[in-house]
């Protein structure tokens, strides 16, 4: 896959997922220490953070967006198509909480609301896998890069497959 979006030849997309998802991660962090008996303020400082993870994910959405316009369609495409909706997942759920703390006077999480976090979290996790294999598959024209043994000067790796039945 090869991305529209670059600066000095790297795509921007990888770059621009790396902020919402970290800032989910902390935003969960600060719910879960509100949540566990900690001061009021890091219930408010977890919303704000999601908030700012959720204007960063509509950025990387949009670069996505971009860069899934060229994809061929194939292996690349199915996998392109499939981080998009998961990270679209991730964002969705933890919109979800945000927008029912909004309502509330001190913003804080409740354990629901931190458990939708987690599960979301999670799913963001299978998100990251399908980004390090988009990442191989547009390296070099679709070819992985090596990453293992095969890195090594002088080493030979055998890739024994299973006959088909």
């Amino acid at each position: 896959m090869e991305s529209r979006l670059r600066v000095q030849g790297h795509p921007i997309q990888p770059m621009l997922v790396t902020f919402p998802f970290g800032l989910f991660v902390s935003a969960a962090v600060f719910d879960l220490a509100d949540v566990a008996g900690g001061p009021a303020f890091l219930g408010e400082v977890g919303y704000w953070t999601a908030v700012a993870a959720l204007v960063a994910a509509g950025l990387a959405t949009v670069a996505g967006l971009v860069d899934l316009w060229d994809v061929r369609i194939g292996r690349a495409n199915r996998t392109a198509i499939t981080f998009n909706l998961v990270n679209a997942v991730m964002a969705a759920m933890f919109l979800l909480t945000c927008l029912i703390r909004a309502h509330a006077p001190q913003r804080g999480a409740t354990g629901g609301q931190l458990a939708t976090e987690l599960v979301a979290l999670a799913v963001g996790a299978v998100g990251v896998g399908l980004g390090a294999r988009l990442m191989q598959q547009s390296d070099r024209g679709g070819a992985a890069e090596p990453t293992g043994l095969e890195t090594i000067p002088g080493a030979t790796v055998e890739i024994i497959r299973p006959r088909p039945f």
